[in-house]
Protein backbone atom coordinates (compact mmCIF):
# COMPACT_ATOMS: atom_id res chain seq x y z
CA UNK A 1 0.00 0.00 0.00
CA UNK A 2 1.17 3.41 -0.44
CA UNK A 3 0.45 6.98 0.70
CA UNK A 4 1.90 9.64 -1.06
CA UNK A 5 5.17 8.79 -1.75
CA UNK A 6 5.79 6.61 1.28
CA UNK A 7 4.68 3.28 1.21
CA UNK A 8 3.13 0.96 3.62
CA UNK A 9 3.73 -2.44 3.84
CA UNK A 10 0.91 -5.13 5.60
CA UNK A 11 2.98 -7.44 8.56
CA UNK A 12 0.19 -8.21 11.01
CA UNK A 13 0.49 -12.03 9.98
CA UNK A 14 -3.35 -12.06 11.96
CA UNK A 15 -4.53 -9.90 8.95
CA UNK A 16 -2.75 -11.89 6.59
CA UNK A 17 -4.42 -15.12 7.49
CA UNK A 18 -7.27 -13.60 7.78
CA UNK A 19 -7.36 -12.25 4.02
CA UNK A 20 -6.64 -15.68 2.54
CA UNK A 21 -8.98 -17.23 4.93
CA UNK A 22 -11.74 -15.55 3.19
CA UNK A 23 -10.34 -16.16 -0.46
CA UNK A 24 -10.74 -19.17 -0.12
CA UNK A 25 -8.25 -20.54 -1.84
CA UNK A 26 -7.84 -24.07 -3.43
CA UNK A 27 -6.76 -26.25 -6.11
CA UNK A 28 -7.26 -24.59 -9.63
CA UNK A 29 -7.34 -20.86 -7.79
CA UNK A 30 -4.96 -18.37 -10.18
CA UNK A 31 -4.83 -14.90 -8.00
CA UNK A 32 -4.28 -11.76 -9.46
CA UNK A 33 -2.24 -9.74 -6.98
CA UNK A 34 -2.02 -6.11 -7.61
CA UNK A 35 0.93 -3.98 -5.64
CA UNK A 36 2.99 -6.86 -4.27
CA UNK A 37 5.23 -4.75 -2.13
CA UNK A 38 7.94 -6.41 -0.41
CA UNK A 39 5.51 -9.83 -1.14
CA UNK A 40 4.12 -10.82 2.59
CA UNK A 41 0.82 -11.19 1.22
CA UNK A 42 2.20 -13.05 -2.31
CA UNK A 43 4.35 -15.67 -0.40
CA UNK A 44 0.52 -16.43 2.12
CA UNK A 45 -1.62 -16.67 -1.21
CA UNK A 46 1.56 -19.17 -2.77
CA UNK A 47 0.92 -21.45 -0.21
CA UNK A 48 -2.91 -21.83 -1.28
CA UNK A 49 -3.26 -21.12 -4.84
CA UNK A 50 -2.66 -22.77 -7.70
CA UNK A 51 -0.33 -20.04 -8.92
CA UNK A 52 0.11 -15.95 -7.41
CA UNK A 53 0.33 -13.41 -10.54
CA UNK A 54 1.95 -10.73 -8.57
CA UNK A 55 2.27 -7.37 -10.23
CA UNK A 56 4.36 -4.37 -8.70
CA UNK A 57 5.55 -1.05 -10.59
CA UNK A 58 8.50 -0.30 -8.19
CA UNK A 59 11.42 -1.53 -9.89
CA UNK A 60 13.00 -1.82 -6.59
CA UNK A 61 10.74 -3.73 -5.43
CA UNK A 62 9.80 -5.83 -7.79
CA UNK A 63 13.49 -6.93 -8.13
CA UNK A 64 13.48 -7.79 -4.61
CA UNK A 65 10.29 -10.05 -5.09
CA UNK A 66 12.13 -12.15 -8.03
CA UNK A 67 15.45 -12.27 -5.32
CA UNK A 68 13.06 -13.62 -2.43
CA UNK A 69 10.59 -15.63 -3.70
CA UNK A 70 11.79 -18.98 -5.95
CA UNK A 71 8.43 -20.55 -5.57
CA UNK A 72 7.62 -21.84 -8.42
CA UNK A 73 3.55 -20.70 -8.92
CA UNK A 74 4.01 -17.30 -8.49
CA UNK A 75 4.73 -15.12 -11.84
CA UNK A 76 5.69 -11.71 -10.59
CA UNK A 77 5.20 -8.95 -13.21
CA UNK A 78 7.06 -5.60 -13.09
CA UNK A 79 4.57 -3.18 -14.42
CA UNK A 80 1.75 -0.48 -14.11
CA UNK A 81 -1.51 -2.18 -13.39
CA UNK A 82 -3.51 0.06 -14.98
CA UNK A 83 -1.29 0.09 -18.27
CA UNK A 84 -0.70 -3.57 -19.09
CA UNK A 85 -3.73 -6.49 -19.88
CA UNK A 86 -4.04 -8.96 -16.76
CA UNK A 87 -3.61 -12.49 -17.80
CA UNK A 88 -6.22 -14.87 -17.03
CA UNK A 89 -7.37 -15.35 -13.07
CA UNK A 90 -10.41 -16.07 -11.42
CA UNK A 91 -9.66 -14.35 -7.75
CA UNK A 92 -8.36 -11.16 -6.99
CA UNK A 93 -6.41 -10.34 -3.51
CA UNK A 94 -4.37 -7.32 -2.85
CA UNK A 95 -3.86 -4.53 -0.18
CA UNK A 96 -4.20 -1.73 -3.65
CA UNK A 97 -2.16 1.17 -3.44
CA UNK A 98 -4.44 3.93 -2.40
CA UNK A 99 -3.89 6.19 -4.95
CA UNK A 100 -4.78 3.36 -7.96
CA UNK A 101 -7.66 2.34 -5.83
CA UNK A 102 -11.29 4.04 -8.00
CA UNK A 103 -9.25 2.97 -11.26
CA UNK A 104 -7.80 -0.15 -10.88
CA UNK A 105 -11.41 -1.37 -9.23
CA UNK A 106 -13.10 -0.63 -12.34
CA UNK A 107 -10.62 -1.95 -14.54
CA UNK A 108 -11.16 -5.39 -12.88
CA UNK A 109 -14.55 -5.16 -13.75
CA UNK A 110 -13.57 -5.26 -17.53
CA UNK A 111 -12.56 -8.72 -16.83
CA UNK A 112 -14.43 -12.19 -16.17
CA UNK A 113 -13.60 -13.51 -12.56
CA UNK A 114 -14.99 -14.68 -9.55
CA UNK A 115 -14.69 -12.33 -6.44
CA UNK A 116 -12.26 -9.86 -5.15
CA UNK A 117 -10.84 -9.50 -1.75
CA UNK A 118 -9.64 -5.79 -1.48
CA UNK A 119 -7.44 -4.07 0.96
CA UNK A 120 -8.67 -0.39 0.61
CA UNK A 121 -8.68 2.65 3.04
CA UNK A 122 -11.17 2.37 5.58
CA UNK A 123 -13.24 5.78 4.18
CA UNK A 124 -13.43 4.38 0.52
CA UNK A 125 -14.32 1.04 1.24
CA UNK A 126 -17.45 2.63 3.42
CA UNK A 127 -18.54 4.45 0.35
CA UNK A 128 -18.19 0.96 -1.90
CA UNK A 129 -20.86 -0.58 0.75
CA UNK A 130 -22.89 2.21 1.17
CA UNK A 131 -26.36 2.68 1.38
CA UNK A 132 -28.63 4.65 -0.25
CA UNK A 133 -29.83 8.27 1.61
CA UNK A 134 -26.49 7.89 3.43
CA UNK A 135 -23.92 10.48 3.43
CA UNK A 136 -21.24 7.80 1.80
CA UNK A 137 -23.59 6.67 -1.04
CA UNK A 138 -22.08 8.00 -4.19
CA UNK A 139 -20.77 7.34 -8.43
CA UNK A 140 -18.83 4.90 -6.63
CA UNK A 141 -21.33 3.14 -4.51
CA UNK A 142 -24.07 2.40 -7.58
CA UNK A 143 -21.01 1.93 -10.21
CA UNK A 144 -19.70 -1.11 -7.96
CA UNK A 145 -22.77 -2.40 -6.79
CA UNK A 146 -24.03 -2.67 -10.25
CA UNK A 147 -20.90 -5.07 -11.01
CA UNK A 148 -20.96 -6.80 -7.58
CA UNK A 149 -22.26 -8.01 -4.42
CA UNK A 150 -20.02 -5.37 -1.70
CA UNK A 151 -19.37 -6.30 2.03
CA UNK A 152 -16.85 -4.73 4.39
CA UNK A 153 -15.17 -8.09 5.82
CA UNK A 154 -13.30 -6.19 8.33
CA UNK A 155 -11.23 -3.00 9.41
CA UNK A 156 -7.47 -2.97 9.54
CA UNK A 157 -5.70 -0.67 11.79
CA UNK A 158 -3.07 0.98 11.29
CA UNK A 159 -0.68 -0.74 13.26
CA UNK A 160 -1.06 -3.88 10.77
CA UNK A 161 1.67 -1.79 8.92
CA UNK A 162 5.23 -0.55 8.35
CA UNK A 163 5.45 2.09 8.97
CA UNK A 164 2.02 3.11 9.86
CA UNK A 165 -0.30 4.90 7.72
CA UNK A 166 -1.98 8.21 8.68
CA UNK A 167 -5.74 6.09 8.05
CA UNK A 168 -7.12 3.27 8.85
CA UNK A 169 -8.25 0.53 6.30
CA UNK A 170 -10.40 -2.09 5.89
CA UNK A 171 -10.94 -5.28 3.80
CA UNK A 172 -14.09 -5.78 1.14
CA UNK A 173 -14.60 -8.69 -0.64
CA UNK A 174 -16.38 -8.29 -4.29
CA UNK A 175 -18.57 -11.21 -4.93
CA UNK A 176 -19.20 -10.96 -8.95
CA UNK A 177 -22.27 -10.34 -10.63
CA UNK A 178 -22.99 -12.72 -13.79
CA UNK A 179 -24.69 -10.87 -16.75
CA UNK A 180 -27.35 -9.94 -17.41
CA UNK A 181 -27.19 -7.22 -15.12
CA UNK A 182 -30.24 -5.26 -15.74
CA UNK A 183 -28.96 -1.93 -17.92
CA UNK A 184 -30.33 -2.09 -21.36
CA UNK A 185 -26.74 -0.43 -22.24
CA UNK A 186 -24.06 -0.52 -19.48
CA UNK A 187 -22.49 2.67 -21.27
CA UNK A 188 -25.35 5.29 -21.03
CA UNK A 189 -25.79 3.67 -17.33
CA UNK A 190 -22.64 5.00 -16.50
CA UNK A 191 -23.62 8.41 -17.79
CA UNK A 192 -26.85 8.22 -15.81
CA UNK A 193 -25.09 7.43 -12.68
CA UNK A 194 -22.20 10.31 -13.45
CA UNK A 195 -24.47 12.87 -14.37
CA UNK A 196 -27.00 12.32 -11.62
CA UNK A 197 -24.04 12.59 -8.95
CA UNK A 198 -22.88 15.40 -10.38
CA UNK A 199 -24.89 17.01 -8.23
CA UNK A 200 -26.36 14.58 -5.75
CA UNK A 201 -28.86 16.60 -4.01
CA UNK A 202 -30.86 18.46 -7.00
CA UNK A 203 -33.88 16.88 -8.23
CA UNK A 204 -33.28 14.41 -10.87
CA UNK A 205 -34.72 16.22 -13.99
CA UNK A 206 -32.30 19.23 -13.79
CA UNK A 207 -29.87 17.45 -12.89
CA UNK A 208 -29.79 15.04 -16.37
CA UNK A 209 -31.41 18.25 -18.37
CA UNK A 210 -27.80 20.16 -17.45
CA UNK A 211 -25.57 17.75 -17.58
CA UNK A 212 -26.67 15.39 -20.03
CA UNK A 213 -27.80 15.88 -24.06
CA UNK A 214 -31.19 14.75 -23.48
CA UNK A 215 -34.20 16.42 -24.73
CA UNK A 216 -36.77 17.68 -22.01
CA UNK A 217 -39.63 16.16 -23.38
CA UNK A 218 -37.54 12.87 -22.92
CA UNK A 219 -37.11 13.48 -18.96
CA UNK A 220 -41.16 14.67 -18.70
CA UNK A 221 -41.90 11.25 -19.83
CA UNK A 222 -39.84 9.54 -16.49
CA UNK A 223 -42.73 8.79 -13.91
CA UNK A 224 -42.74 11.71 -11.10
CA UNK A 225 -41.44 9.22 -8.87
CA UNK A 226 -38.05 8.95 -10.66
CA UNK A 227 -37.75 13.12 -11.67
CA UNK A 228 -38.69 13.96 -8.21
CA UNK A 229 -36.22 12.13 -6.81
CA UNK A 230 -32.39 12.75 -6.02
CA UNK A 231 -29.51 10.64 -6.91
CA UNK A 232 -28.34 10.10 -2.87
CA UNK A 233 -31.80 8.78 -2.48
CA UNK A 234 -32.14 6.29 -5.38
CA UNK A 235 -31.68 2.75 -5.04
CA UNK A 236 -29.68 0.99 -7.75
CA UNK A 237 -32.45 -0.95 -9.15
CA UNK A 238 -34.21 2.86 -9.68
CA UNK A 239 -31.16 3.94 -11.58
CA UNK A 240 -31.51 1.13 -13.87
CA UNK A 241 -34.87 1.67 -14.43
CA UNK A 242 -33.83 5.25 -15.20
CA UNK A 243 -31.45 3.99 -17.44
CA UNK A 244 -33.65 2.08 -19.40
CA UNK A 245 -37.01 4.36 -19.54
CA UNK A 246 -34.56 6.93 -21.11
CA UNK A 247 -32.71 4.93 -23.19
CA UNK A 248 -35.27 4.10 -24.81
CA UNK A 249 -37.06 7.51 -24.81
CA UNK A 250 -33.34 8.52 -26.66
CA UNK A 251 -33.37 5.73 -29.40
Amino acid sequence: MFKGAGQHFLVDQRVLAGIVEFAELGPGDVVLEIGAGTGNLTRALSKHADKVIAIEKDPNLARQLNYTINTDNVEIIHADALKIEFPPFNKVVSNLPYQISSPITFKLFKYKFDFAILMYQHEFAKRIVAKPGTKDYSRLTVTTQYFAQTKLLFKVPKGAFKPQPAVNSAIVKLQIKKPPRGATDEEFFSQIVKAAFSHRRKKLKNTLLANLPIERENIEKLSPRLSEMRAENLTLAEFIELANTLHTTQA
